[in-house]
């Protein structure tokens, strides 16, 4: 809800933002009508029109006024008050204001026009055609307006006492005429008594400044009720565009992430509704307007998408502005489409072509009419929306357009312009002034391929459909493609880029060594990304030669970038230890290079390899010098060499260096989707899923598995989606309760599958998450399997030995679970004497829980609750809290044995508070499991009616609201909107109500609620 007036009885008071309504709660799951789709997180909007107009009956009137922007939905509010009118029986009469009406008081002469072809009583239609009769006379005087006012309430309240209540709707108030508007603010002034209920809408930058008054100082008096729709946010526009329907509203927290992913053309990733939304300002009709145009965020806001029709076909409505221009007005508006953002009046007239007379008088016209804003103090203008600068544009004539094009990149030229701003007019000119279009299409390709390289790619595609031969500006027809390749690889179109570059390569042996080496390099770049790394170690090896030293070339910064490339894919590929020499020398070339970025790359790159190897120490120093310059470089130097913040980022993760970490993971992505490099985001996305799992953000964490895996689908990069799904199982293992393991195991079973074997360190990553997704949900010889068989065997020598220590802990846990405690027993050594090797906190808490078990498998308590305090307390320093909450759960047994049960159960209940602070469900239930456990001892036999519902007095204060509110059926989300809670921790408390009253679900819980509530006494 926006900062709106609602008036109660008490006065006026100010609706906080959020109140009454739920996020991302639409009333559509599919695009339907724009009456529909206007209607989205509009609740709170609806409820108090409802209110108001069920009011009537009991003789209450009111004023609403509905203010805002156009598209923000204040035509489909006043539908549904005359809607809900009149399935009341309750008469409407309604009207719209227009632009230049023919008569005085014309929204309030086709109001009455509406009344009466259906009015029934003789003398009220003879008042009524008596008064409006001399409307069309002269301009009316203040003693007219008065006499007029005061009939037009007598009319009104005789009409609404008629019918027991009664409604006018006055729609686009903001165009009426002078009378019209005096009219209104007297209806304002002075309210009609009795059942009447005046509800306007309006444009408030265009309300005549009497009216707004009124209406503002009837706010004020609490006389007037005032609705300003709301932006939407992200989730409305994503339900609005039917991407995915909310969840059940009765289904359990997050199980909307479970659902399979869509197929990727038709769903758009989540940030892309983020980022629509961000676009459009969250008007609904601007949001339609650019899904309709087919909207890419990284064309964005040079172009609206490359649906020309579906733009023009869904913007009717700003067209219809547009058309109710004067004719010089319409120039003028043409003119300034095709200068851009912004613009000052000398401009415009150069580029129409008016003179400075009549583009002033322009100019004031379409500031009047809100569809120009002044900006720098009244010296520039700019349109009201990017949208509506588009649609102007489209929709102008094309020869006129392309004249005011062909004027405006004139203009740019006397100035020594940017090639990117002349490059805007140029592609306009491709079929007038090939030559000169295509050299500036080019120029200014090159100027924008770092920081717009969706751009670079659209003007490097043009110029190459016309280029029949030559060269541009020096650049072959193989270098241009290839540059093309680059910019769609940025943009995360892998597919394309590949085929492009490839396309370069099948004459490889004609090319200039420089280009031929940029083509391998380039075409190995979309390989990788494509998760088919093999393929990428192929095509570096074929253009570096000899692995074993830096091969001499024609450009040692173009080699460099081919050992790096080398090393990146076989990280991935699990080979990286045959180019580990070759990046070392690689790194130590470039340490002198001017280029303080790219030296900083290689470093990191290098040292995430040492890092991965388990090479802490040598690793550990150079993260923390590559980390330092980039803290110290700026966003465009970060933005051109995207790789380092993914390097520094998860070379700091594997380091335990948590915050630092996050910083850069946020960092990059914040970089990189500002300057449309969509090439690294999965892996930063990734990455920060990786530390939101281990630090405890298990939200989040899944909401970034989500986006990379929609990116990766995206760009046919099925790896790194099988990955993503891996990690998003393993995030919502946590986060989910028990009734959820087998959706959970089957999207981490499914992710796995989707990838393919090796040894890398993707599909070691899959390895590690699925067997701990498996062991969470209960099924420990699973785990055991998956470890054993994909790990390489005893020792797991094919996982990654930086998190050896972790793997092996966890094949300890299935294994005392499966009853082996002599496997145990040699994965606990082995988990020890890796910890030691790497010298990590968190790894080494990971092999001292490992040992607590075994002691505990043996009923050497009094030894493992030592070591389960240890590492307990241990993973709480290094930040990793799930941890710390699961050993406090797995040494709950051994703390009562040593230090009794009212210890054990302090222990868990420590457990049960920090799991509902991070959302670890799971961890909830198993720690209230086992304090059932050291309660009951054995299951108890279900109470009898009668003793549950005495048991309702053990419940807490709010765990008794919790179960009332659930018992009357709520949902979890409702009970945590009504109750100020996080859904999370209302299902931390039903579990604990359950238990306690020892019901098994939410009927039953319901039922003994009922027959609490309506027992005697």
């Amino acid at each position: 809800m926006p900062q709106g007036i609602f008036i109660s009885a008490n006065g006026p008071r100010a609706e906080p933002r959020g109140a009454g309504r739920r996020t991302g709660v639409a009333y559509v799951s599919r695009w339907r009508t724009p009456d529909d789709t206007q209607l989205l997180a509009r609740e709170s909007e609806m409820a108090g029109i409802r209110a108001a107009v069920d009011g009537l009956r009991s003789g209450r009137g009111a004023v609403i006024e509905i203010a805002g922007d156009p598209g923000m939905g204040k035509s489909a509010l006043l539908r549904v008050i005359a809607d809900h009118a009149r399935a009341r029986g309750i008469p409407v009469s309604q009207a719209r204001a227009v632009r230049r009406p023919t008569v005085p008081y014309q929204v309030f002469v086709d109001a009455y026009g509406d009344r009466l072809a259906r009015e029934t009583v003789d003398e009220q239609r003879n008042r009524c055609r008596s008064f409006w009769a001399s409307t069309t006379g002269t301009g009316p005087t203040p003693e007219d307006h008065f006499r007029r006012g005061r009939v037009a309430r007598e009319l009104l309240a005789d009409w609404a006492a008629a019918q027991g209540g009664a409604v006018l709707v006055l729609d686009d108030l903001h165009l009426c005429d002078p009378e019209s508007a005096e009219l209104a603010a007297q209806l304002i002034r002075t309210p009609v008594p009795g059942p009447l209920l005046l509800a306007v809408a309006h444009r408030p930058r265009q309300t005549p400044l009497p009216l707004l008054e009124e209406l503002s100082h009837g706010v004020r008096a609490g006389a007037v009720v005032r609705i300003e729709p709301a932006a939407l946010d992200p989730a409305a526009v994503t339900a609005l565009l039917g991407h995915r329907d909310p969840a059940p509203a009765d289904g359990p927290p997050g199980t909307a992430d479970l659902r399979p992913t869509p197929a990727p053309d038709t769903a758009a990733p989540p940030d892309d509704s983020e980022q629509l939304c961000a676009a459009a300002d969250g008007n609904p009709a601007y949001v339609r307007i650019l899904a309709a145009a087919d909207w890419h965020p990284a064309d964005w806001p040079e172009s609206p998408g490359e649906n020309r029709d579906g733009l023009l076909r869904e913007a009717v409505a700003l067209a219809a502005e547009l058309n109710a221009l004067t004719p010089e007005a319409t120039v003028a508006i043409d003119a300034a489409a095709v200068l851009g953002a912004a613009f000052d009046p000398a401009d415009l007239a150069a580029v129409s072509g008016l003179d400075h007379a009549r583009i002033h008088a322009a100019l004031a016209e379409l500031t009047h009419v809100d569809l120009l804003r002044p900006v720098s103090g009244g010296m520039r203008f700019t349109f009201r929306h990017p949208v509506l600068r588009h649609v102007a544009h489209e929709r102008a004539n094309a020869v006129s357009r392309q004249s005011a094009h062909r004027r405006a990149l004139d203009l740019l030229k006397d100035r020594d312009s940017t090639a990117a701003a002349r490059a805007r007019h140029a592609e306009q000119l491709i079929g007038t002034d090939r030559v000169t279009a295509l050299e500036t299409l080019v120029e200014g390709a090159q100027e924008v391929a770092d920081d717009a390289p969706a751009t670079a790619a659209r003007w490097l595609r043009l110029a190459l459909e016309s280029l029949t031969g030559g060269e541009v500006l020096g650049l072959s027809r193989d270098a241009l493609l290839l540059a093309r390749a680059r910019a769609l690889a940025a943009t995360g179109q892998l597919a394309d880029a590949r085929a492009l570059s490839q396309e370069v390569l099948r004459n490889a042996a004609q090319l200039d060594p420089e280009l031929r080496a940029e083509a391998y390099l380039v075409s190995a770049a979309c390989e990788r990304q494509l998760g088919r790394y093999r393929e990428a170690e192929a095509l570096v090896r074929a253009a570096l030669g000899d692995q074993s030293r830096p091969p001499a070339g024609p450009a040692a910064a173009r080699i460099a970038e081919l050992a790096l490339e080398y090393s990146q894919a076989s990280l991935f590929e699990g080979t990286y230890e045959q180019s580990h020499v070759l990046v070392g020398r690689t790194a130590q070339a470039t340490r002198g290079a001017d280029d303080q970025a790219s030296a900083c790359a290689a470093k990191a790159l290098a040292a995430l390899g040492d890092t991965y190897l388990g090479a802490v120490a040598a690793a550990a120093p150079v993260v923390t010098d590559c980390a330092r310059q980039l803290d110290g470089l700026p966003d465009a130097v970060v933005a051109r060499n995207p790789e380092l913040p993914v390097a520094i980022g998860w070379s700091e993760l594997f380091l335990e260096r948590f915050p630092a970490a996050s910083r850069h993971f946020e960092r990059g992505l914040a970089v990189t989707k500002a300057d449309g490099q969509q090439q690294v985001l999965t892996h930063l996305l990734l990455g920060q899923c990786n530390h939101d799992t281990w630090t405890g953000r298990l939200d989040r964490a899944v909401r970034s598995a989500w986006e990379a895996e929609r990116l990766a689908r995206a760009a046919d990069a099925h790896d790194v989606a099988g990955r993503a799904m891996a990690l998003r199982a393993l995030a919502l293992a946590w986060a989910q309760g028990t009734e959820q393991s087998a959706a959970v195991v089957a999207l981490a079973e499914a992710g796995a599958h989707s990838t393919r074997p090796g040894d890398g360190w993707w599909a070691g990553s899959k390895v590690g998450a699925l067997a701990q997704t498996q062991l969470i949900t209960g099924n420990a010889p699973g785990a055991l399997r998956t470890l054993l068989e994909d790990g390489g065997g005893d020792g797991l020598p094919l996982l990654q030995p930086t998190l050896l220590p972790q793997w092996l802990g966890t094949l300890t846990i299935a294994a005392v679970r499966c009853g082996d405690r002599t496997g145990a027993e040699r994965w606990a050594r082995q988990a020890d004497e890796a910890a030691e090797r790497l010298g990590l906190p968190g790894q080494r808490m990971h092999a001292l829980r490992a040992r607590a078990l075994v002691h505990a498998s043996g009923h050497q308590h009094d030894a493992a609750v030592v070591l389960f305090e240890q590492s307990a307390q241990g993973f709480r320093r290094a930040g990793l809290p799930i941890q710390q909450i699961w050993t406090l759960v797995l040494g709950a047994a051994s703390t009562a044995s040593v230090h009794g049960p009212a210890a054990a159960a302090a222990q868990l209940e420590s457990a049960v508070q920090l799991a509902g602070h991070y959302g670890a469900l799971r961890l909830s239930e198993e720690a209230l499991r086992e304090q059932g456990k050291l309660t009951a001892g054995t299951p108890r036999a279900p109470l009898p009616l009668s003793g549950r519902q005495q048991a309702l007095s053990l419940l807490t204060e709010r765990e008794l609201e919790v179960a009332r509110l659930v018992g009357a059926g709520g949902t979890s989300r409702q009970v945590a909107h009504q109750l100020v809670l996080s859904t999370r921790t209302v299902e931390t408390h039903l579990q604990r109500i359950y238990r306690k009253l020892d019901v098994p679900s939410r009927a039953a819980l319901a039922r003994l609620v009922e027959r609490e509530l309506h027992s005697p006494g």
